[in-house]
């Protein structure tokens, strides 16, 4: 299986990146992994509906220059399905048997994702109702994708 992770904007915080690389070769026994990150727009403060939203297509066009037609794309969103640990990796098992080869993940920029993207999302996962910045849901992705991959094999791993 391939994983790709598309993300909206750059990893600064050296923690941060750390964690992502850490994460990223405890999966490398699993599958293969390709993480992209798309340039962020500048958000002017007390931006309105309109300017937010051509900000989010032009991030979004970004974003899909990314994503090939073979590609299961699942977008994390507030408002998106909540599942398990279990449920997620029952989910990424399901799709390898029914022959998706390639799981692409979507992270938005600070506010959220374009219509575009939204539209071709096959699967909309939400991890919480709370919001967390972006740079920190690629780790937290990449450990509930490490954890899914542990489920899978019937690997122990800590609850």
């Amino acid at each position: 299986m391939k994983i790709t992770i598309i993300s909206v904007g750059k990893i600064k915080e050296k923690y941060l990146r750390d964690a992502i690389a850490e994460y990223s070769k405890r999966l490398s026994r699993y599958c293969r992994l390709e993480i992209i990150e798309v340039a962020d727009e500048k958000t002017p403060d007390q931006a309105g509906a309109t300017v937010e939203e051509q900000i989010r297509d032009k991030e979004g066009a970004r974003i899909l220059r990314y994503i090939r037609d073979d590609m299961y794309v699942v977008t994390l969103e507030i408002g998106g399905k909540m599942l398990s640990s279990e449920e997620l990796a029952q989910k990424m098992d399901t799709l390898g048997i029914q022959g998706v080869s390639s799981i692409a993940f979507v992270i938005g920029g600070s506010i959220g994702l374009g219509r575009e993207v939204l539209r071709r999302s096959d699967y909309h996962l939400s991890f919480s109702k709370m919001t967390f910045p972006h740079q920190l849901m690629r780790v937290i992705l990449l450990e509930q994708v490490y954890r899914s991959y542990r489920i899978i094999n019937g690997e122990p791993y800590h609850k």
